[in-house]
């Protein structure tokens, strides 16, 4: 089975948080909230959403 979504994912979150300490773990926590929310879902432009972001993807279909 194939999950090729969820693994760019994680590649792509791995990548950009590599570099990151965390010393509790509400540090880490509002990181990847921020990366998932703001980033991922409103800016990222997805390949498979016809590069648009997923909530321009959900507007654009509304």
């Amino acid at each position: 089975w194939d999950n090729a979504v969820a693994e760019s994912f994680f590649g792509s979150l791995k990548r950009e948080m590599k570099y990151n300490y965390f010393y509790k773990i509400q540090e880490a926590e509002e990181l990847l909230f921020d990366h998932i929310e703001v980033y991922y879902n409103r800016h990222r432009s997805h390949s498979s959403l016809d590069f648009v972001s997923p909530v321009q993807f959900e507007v654009n279909a509304a």
